[in-house]
């Protein structure tokens, strides 16, 4: 049993050092940078800029942020109808603001051909060709490289469909290799998009996103089972984009970017370094006085300590966190609590060598008795931390994440690595254990 926790906590170590090693820490906004956007909320014809309107909003930003691969985004509302974005390190602004901003109201649209210059006749001569409640608009054909080769007029009817049908949105290509969205509607759109295709056979049936025909293919015949695909010259990029928009689903209501401004970190390099030179002093100091102070025991604490950090570094990063400033607080906050556990354990032990109790039946008494105080004090900071991580938003969640993850691999430190080593000291100093701990 003993060998087995040894090779353990070897495979711990060695499978730390390689993800810190081989794995990159992702860094918030105030560590590295990004870009912060101020979003404004507009009443539309069906809804009004109010608070459930807001917050519908910025729930549909989050999920289109996180398709986007970026995490721990900050996301506030700023007064009644205004959005704050800040997005840390990220690598093209401009995507992010299209795909943030624009509405995505997907609409399947009752359509003709019509002839060129209608949009030249006057109102009355239009509405007498197409019908009152008809409009024109125009579908625009590019080529590969994105220059306009055509533009045709077609004449607007009814919606038939909207994104609100839509079950799911997945990226493919034709038998051309051209990017293609491939779309499948719920039971209620399959029944509406069979409806409207056996009702316009024979005629297009414009695809509209945001109020512009992305594409207007004729209905041969009446389509079943809810499968359609969207096409329109798009690029790659501009697909994938789209994806991310239908999946996310619609905004409630527009909004408008009223500021858009790329930020530096909080804090400069030479100050990130000045700030981990800080911290290693510390640790030096605290290696010191627990050696010094508990001798063999305390300087095994210390190996405790490194193993802690580098377990809890590389779980941050399997975890894809994102390291800010009150990140960094959380998880110097549970080193502390991580040396605090093994003051614990080895005063204990000292009370069992008190009593002339030989070294070995001390250490494993010492853990016992220590380990409920170490356990009550670790659930009741790991409550708070669940709350701060439910109730919070932002840097918030992010200080929440790293306590948690720091309280967890302290314990695991403190209660399994020290024991083991304190272990391995007592075999080698079996006949000297005053030279393992004091007392």
């Amino acid at each position: 049993m003993r060998k087995f926790r040894i090779l353990f906590a070897l495979l711990v170590l060695v499978a730390s050092l390689l993800i810190v090693y081989k794995v990159p820490i992702k860094f918030g906004l105030d560590l590295q940078g990004g870009m912060q956007l101020i979003l404004e909320g507009r009443d539309s014809e069906k809804r009004k800029a109010d608070t459930d309107a807001i917050l519908g909003t910025m729930e549909v930003i989050r999920n289109r942020i996180d398709s986007l691969g970026l995490t721990e985004p900050i996301i506030r509302q700023k007064g009644q109808k205004q959005i704050i974005v800040e997005l840390p390190g990220i690598d093209d602004p401009q995507r992010a603001i299209r795909l943030i901003g624009e509405t995505a109201l997907l609409e399947f649209v009752e359509a003709e051909w019509t002839v060129p210059g209608i949009q030249d006749l006057s109102e009355e001569d239009r509405e007498a060709l197409i019908g009152k409640d008809a409009r024109i608009a125009t579908l625009t054909d590019k080529d590969n490289e994105g220059n306009i080769v055509r533009e045709t007029p077609i004449v607007l009817k009814d919606t038939v469909l909207t994104g609100a049908n839509l079950q799911n949105a997945t990226p493919g290509t034709t038998q051309y290799g051209e990017p293609v969205v491939l779309i499948e509607f719920n039971k209620v759109g399959a029944k509406k998009f069979y409806e409207a295709t056996i009702k316009n056979n024979g005629k297009p049936l414009a695809i509209m996103l945001d109020g512009k025909v992305i594409s207007a293919p004729n209905i041969q015949e009446p389509i079943s089972g809810g499968k359609a695909q969207i096409s329109g010259g798009f690029s790659i990029q501009e697909m994938r984009d789209l994806v991310i928009k239908l999946k996310a689903g619609a905004l409630p209501i527009p909004i408008e970017t009223i500021s858009n401004k790329i930020i530096g970190p909080t804090l400069g390099k030479d100050s990130i370094q000045k700030s981990f030179r800080a911290a290693l002093i510390g640790f030096l100091i605290i290696s010191l006085y627990m050696t010094l102070y508990y001798r063999v025991a305390g300087f095994m604490a210390s190996i405790s300590l490194v193993t802690y950090l580098l377990t809890a570094i590389a779980t941050l990063k399997l975890f894809g966190a994102t390291l800010t400033l009150p990140g960094i607080a959380g998880l110097i906050l549970t080193i502390g609590m991580a040396v605090d556990a093994n003051v614990i354990i080895f005063e204990r032990i000292k009370e069992e060598r008190e009593k002339g109790i030989n070294i070995l039946p001390s250490i494993q008494a010492g853990f016992n008795q220590a380990f409920t105080t170490i356990l009550d004090a670790n659930i009741t900071t790991l409550i708070a931390a669940t709350v701060l991580f439910w109730l919070g938003t932002g840097t918030i969640k992010g200080f929440a994440v790293t306590l948690s993850v720091g309280i967890v691999v302290s314990m695991f430190s403190a209660l399994f690595i020290t024991k083991i080593l304190l272990n391995i000291a007592a075999r080698l100093f079996n006949d000297k254990p005053h030279l393992i701990i004091k007392g």
